[in-house]
């Protein structure tokens, strides 16, 4: 059987549109395995799907992969931080809009987020003030520092575990890690308020158990990568966040997610399977956003740069705020880090961009130097050496995105 491989990866601060990108190739093949392999439940990627009757179906994906609808399983890599916390809410949800329960599956090795992870995440934000970074508060830096520090549950120890002995595992690294990071934070249980309260309650480590067990019972364990891997046609890597939000993209620091947002992980996991991807989809919006804090030049109101729809997904909240608007500084700073990211790849596979958003800007891409038309931009020397397509969307349907192609890369 031959396989296609992809990766999706946001070009810019997220909320590109990565999920629609999932749903579009999903749809290509019935046998799709989508790949979640950096952050955790804090990605948002969206799908409005029109089922066989014409019936719009929207939900917001978070653990699940965004293929969903199609029928893809979803697979978390081993760099995934899941929260078994949440999963069966999104599985129950998903499962009332769509008639059944999409297949998950995780690598034995998967690390999860706990709860006091959010926890720490969210006091942590909270005592930052107006110094706060852009976290949405879901514990994934706090759970890449607990595993390094050698405090790690896995997916599989949630499976396996006795709720008793899941439980005294948790409150082990209560007793022996937090005091630690509450030290380097700068915080104490002695004045505790809300969170440390939290961090203090035995009953959150149960309820929190309980739930953990009743999600991994959707989740099923593979041993080992290929062979699971050979089992599709389809496989697909959906990342979250984007590159501009990578961990080590030092402009931004510290207002960047604790996970690698490119091609680093695909990479990684692909190599170790002797595999290579046929095709690299950088996505981005017809004008930036960001969702959180942290520098966006040129910031602007959504009116400033057209018909800009209310974003249904990403509704102000206490932890990232309103979402963000702005244009591109310019093709350089566009351009830029997808190229930096795509050479990891050694010429090994193809680069192409999706452009979404389109039908806000009336066709347009919207730069602090002048906008472009679609037709201005693919023509560049520097974009069509660096893309081999360009794809365009729209609308908010994945079947409607088309498909061009610079000079000289037909």
């Amino acid at each position: 059987m031959k396989q296609s491989i992809r990766v999706i990866i946001g070009g810019a601060y997220g909320d590109e549109g990565k999920g629609l990108v999932t749903d579009l190739f999903s749809a290509q093949n019935a046998s799709t395995l989508v790949i979640k392999h950096n952050g955790g439940a804090q990605s948002g990627h969206t799908v409005e799907y029109l089922d066989e009757h014409g019936l719009e179906k929207r939900f917001v994906f978070h653990e699940l992969s965004s293929g969903s609808f199609r029928g893809a399983d979803t697979l978390w890599a081993d760099k995934y931080l899941p929260d078994l916390y949440k999963l069966s809410e999104e599985m129950e949800a998903f499962s009332e809009v769509s008639g059944f329960k999409p297949s998950v599956y995780a690598c034995e090795n998967t690390c999860i987020t706990l709860i006091d992870d959010v926890l720490l995440n969210m006091a942590a934000e909270c005592a930052r003030g107006e110094k706060r970074h852009g976290s949405c508060g879901m514990g994934i830096y706090e759970a890449v520092l607990r595993n390094q520090a050698g405090f790690p549950v896995t997916v599989k120890q949630v499976k396996e575990l006795p709720l008793e002995d899941l439980v005294e595992r948790m409150r082990g690294i209560r007793k022996e890690y937090l005091p630690l990071r509450l030290k380097e934070l700068g915080l104490s249980l002695d004045d505790p308020g809300e969170y440390g309260e939290l961090l203090q309650s035995d009953s959150v480590l149960v309820n929190a158990a309980v739930e953990m067990k009743r999600g991994a019972q959707y989740v099923e364990l593979i041993k080992e990568k290929r062979s699971f891997m050979e089992r599709y046609g389809n496989v697909i890597f959906e990342s979250g966040q984007g590159l501009l939000l990578d961990w080590d993209y030092e402009p931004g620091f510290p207002h960047v997610s604790a996970s690698k947002t490119g091609l680093d992980n695909p990479l990684q996991f692909l190599r170790e399977c002797g595999l290579k991807p046929d095709e690299v989809i950088y996505v981005v919006r017809s004008y930036l956003t960001r969702h959180g804090a942290g520098p966006l030049p040129h910031e602007c109101g959504g009116a400033e740069l057209g018909h800009v729809l209310s974003d249904e997904t990403n509704v102000p909240n206490p932890w990232q705020g309103t979402l963000r608007y702005s244009r591109y500084d310019s093709l350089q700073a566009m351009l830029q880090p997808m190229a930096e990211d795509f050479r990891k790849c050694r010429g090994e596979t193809k680069a192409s961009l999706c452009i979404t958003h389109l039908n806000e800007t009336e066709g347009k891409l919207r730069f602090a130097t002048g906008d472009l038309t679609v037709d201005e931009f693919v023509e560049l020397p520097r974009v069509s050496s660096i893309f081999s397509q360009i794809y365009l969307s729209n609308t908010k349907y994945s079947r409607d995105i088309t498909c061009m192609f610079p000079p000289f890369c037909v």
